[in-house]
Formats: structure tokens, C-alpha cells, sequence
């Protein structure tokens, strides 16, 4: 089994307020360095083989956070590079709500293409799919760290849960937290989305999905994140036919 950590950045002065896209020079301010320092607090016992980023700053700068305590270099992975937004880019967003094009962004994403050149979400969800099926095959029975953003994680954890990427705007993904997706022969199994609690190390083989396709019982944890007021029910095992997680946001 090969189990895949998905990282979105911590926070930097344009979370919430301006779309950011690949606009160069966007850093971690000092919240989201505390951030990130956290979340490599608890993920240094985690059994990491490799550490990859998106090619932007603020990525990066939370994967080495990340990577320090393991002695690794942040490999970048350019197909899990923020979307490109065209003409978006640097906006406020509270200037693009009343658009014609956020209203397609929101419930008709797979084809509503960013104005001035910019991709749709549909193709930024193949071509982070298409880098991770890549990445994953050096990786084989090893877990392994993305670092990526907001939305071209929600459009890869829709992909591996079977949901169409037009409903992907159901999935919340907080800055600096985990999803983390199990990968066997059988299917994908995700495990937890939006996660800023502990993390669980891999199952060992005896633990994986048998082969003859028989479902095991599955233990369920919960953690509630008080800063971000985001409660996560999670599996703990990709022993399941149904992992699920259910988020609740005050």
C-alpha cells in the first residue's frame, strides 16, 4: 500500500481576500510560519519517503517546514502547481463574486474556463491527477508529502472519491491541514480530508484490503481543530469499502 499526504500551504496575507494563482513572491506571513512550524511538529515521527511541492512559494516554504525533521529535500512537482486563474490572478475576490464567471466557477467548474487565458478546473484536476499517478508509481509501499493548494487539492480528492468535479466545491481544505489517501491494488481509500490533528502511519500488509474483496471492521477517530473550528471524522484504516469523513464547520 502507498499512502499519500496532501498539504495545502499555510497561511500568507492573501488567504481569504485575494486570489493569489501563480502570482510569484506570495510568502508565509507569521501566522502561517507558526502554522507550518506545527505541522511539522506532527508529522515528524510520520514514516515520510519524499516530500514534493508546487512550484510557488508559499508551498515550498511549508514543505521545508515539513522536510526538516526528516533530512529531506522538497522535490518540486510542477503538475501540482496552483490553478491557473488568467485574468483573475491578484483580484479581490470580493469583486468577483457578482461576475457571471464565479457563479460558473461555483456550480459548473468542469466548464468554466478563467478568463484571459486561464485553465478550467477540469484541466487543472487531470494534470495534478496525471502528476500524481506519476509520482505515486516511485513510491510503491512508501508514504510520500504533497504540498499543494486549496483547489487543485479538493479537484484530487473528488477524482479519488469518484465525485464528479463540478460538486467539488463541497470539499473545505484548510490551510495546513492533511488529507491523506490510501492507495492498494484493489482502489484509492481516502482516509481523512481537511485534517489538523495527528496523522495515522500506514496499516501494515495484514491490515490492507484482502484480495478477496471482504470488507473488515474499521476504527473511526475523531478530532475537532479549535482554531479552525473544523470537526473531522475520519478512517483510521483503508480496510473499508467505505471510508468516509464528515466535516461540520461552525
Amino acid at each position: 500500500m502507498t499512502q499519500l499526504l496532501l498539504i495545502r500551504h499555510a497561511k500568507n496575507d492573501w488567504v481569504g481576500d485575494r486570489l493569489a494563482g501563480r502570482t510569484p513572491g506570495v510568502h508565509l506571513n507569521e501566522a502561517g510560519r507558526g502554522q507550518a512550524a506545527a505541522l511539522a511538529a506532527r508529522l515528524a515521527d510520520h514514516p515520510l519517503a519524499a516530500i514534493y511541492a508546487s512550484p510557488l512559494e508559499r508551498a515550498q516554504e511549508t514543505a521545508a517546514f515539513v522536510a526538516g525533521p526528516h533530512g529531506l529535500p522538497v522535490r518540486t512537482l510542477e503538475g501540482v502547481g496552483e490553478v491557473d486563474f488568467g485574468e483573475w490572478t491578484g483580484r479581490v475576490m470580493d469583486d468577483l463574486r457578482p461576475t457571471p464567471q464565479w457563479t460558473g466557477v461555483q456550480f459548473h467548474p468542469s466548464g468554466t474556463r478563467f478568463p484571459g487565458g486561464g485553465e478550467t478546473l477540469l484541466e487543472a484536476q487531470l494534470r495534478a491527477v496525471a502528476a500524481i499517478e506519476e509520482t505515486r508509481a516511485g513510491h510503491e509501499k512508501e508514504s510520500f508529502a504533497i504540498v499543494s493548494h486549496a483547489d487543485v487539492i479538493k479537484a484530487v480528492i473528488a477524482h479519488y472519491a469518484g465525485v464528479h468535479i463540478d460538486l467539488f466545491q463541497r470539499i473545505v481544505i484548510s490551510t495546513a491541514s492533511v488529507s491523506v489517501i490510501h492507495f492498494t491494488p484493489m482502489r484509492p481509500f481516502i482516509v481523512s480530508i481537511n485534517d489538523t490533528g495527528s496523522v495515522s502511519a500506514p496499516p501494515k500488509a495484514e491490515d490492507e484490503e484482502p484480495e478477496d474483496g471482504k470488507s473488515r471492521d474499521v476504527d473511526a477517530a475523531e478530532t475537532t481543530d479549535s482554531t479552525t473550528s473544523t470537526k473531522t471524522v475520519s478512517t483510521t484504516t483503508a480496510s473499508t469499502n467505505t471510508a468516509s469523513t464528515i466535516e461540520a464547520k461552525d
